[in-house]
């Protein structure tokens, strides 16, 4: 089951150079945690994490940086895969360019331990200085997702599919806002999610 943004972006934003500010009313109310659905002026909340190097990795390491984040799960055989491989490919355009980073959450850390996220890091092609793979506390991981980024659904039958996760990049702005969301499944997309993260390199 996947859950797609109810948002329509205007076809014009790229040439007036200027990205929406996304808050929680802006997305499907079933990926939105209900304490925050009326929230304004939204910002991701801080986080602890870790990542495949066994690292702790939190907000100040993404401080001052734009960054597209989503959510997986190693042992994902449908969508995790080509998503991966399409954050590679978004890491490769902004290789040189430190002030942007990706992050990559696992929905399943009981599942998703240090060793095998460095398998999953090296197949993918990532570097440790722009792209954390990380695992955690499953309550906060869920936390994030539900309060932060929208990017889940509740099943809450206490068991390994608790998440269903969709196939959302998001991209957060320096001030720690949302600022686009895009199927990380889609070529167009991914051509799309490149334009907008250079829109606000430029600010």
């Amino acid at each position: 089951m996947l859950l797609f943004v109810n948002y329509i972006l205007s076809c014009d934003r790229a040439s007036k150079k200027e990205l929406p500010i996304f808050n929680p009313s802006d997305f499907n109310p079933e990926l939105v945690d209900i304490s925050v659905q009326r929230m304004e002026d939204h910002v991701v909340s801080n986080f602890e994490l870790i990542n495949q190097n066994g690292k702790k990795i939190t907000q100040d390491n993404y401080k001052n940086k734009i960054y597209v984040t989503d959510f997986f799960f190693t042992r994902c055989p449908s969508i995790c895969p080509v998503m991966s491989n399409n954050m590679e490919k978004i890491q490769k355009k902004f290789l040189n360019n430190d002030g942007v980073m990706f992050l990559s959450l696992s929905v399943t850390p009981e599942l998703d331990s240090i060793p095998i996220l460095k398998e999953y890091a090296i197949k993918h092609g990532v570097i440790d200085t722009k792209w954390n793979i990380t695992t955690g506390n499953k309550k906060h991981i869920y936390n994030l997702a539900r309060k932060s980024y929208f990017a889940v659904v509740e099943q809450g039958d206490g068991g390994l599919q608790d998440f269903i996760h969709t196939p959302n990049f998001v991209l957060v702005d320096r001030k720690k806002q949302i600022r686009g969301v895009y199927d990380g499944t889609k070529d167009e997309e991914i051509k799309r999610l490149i334009q907008d993260i250079k829109i606000l390199d430029e600010k």
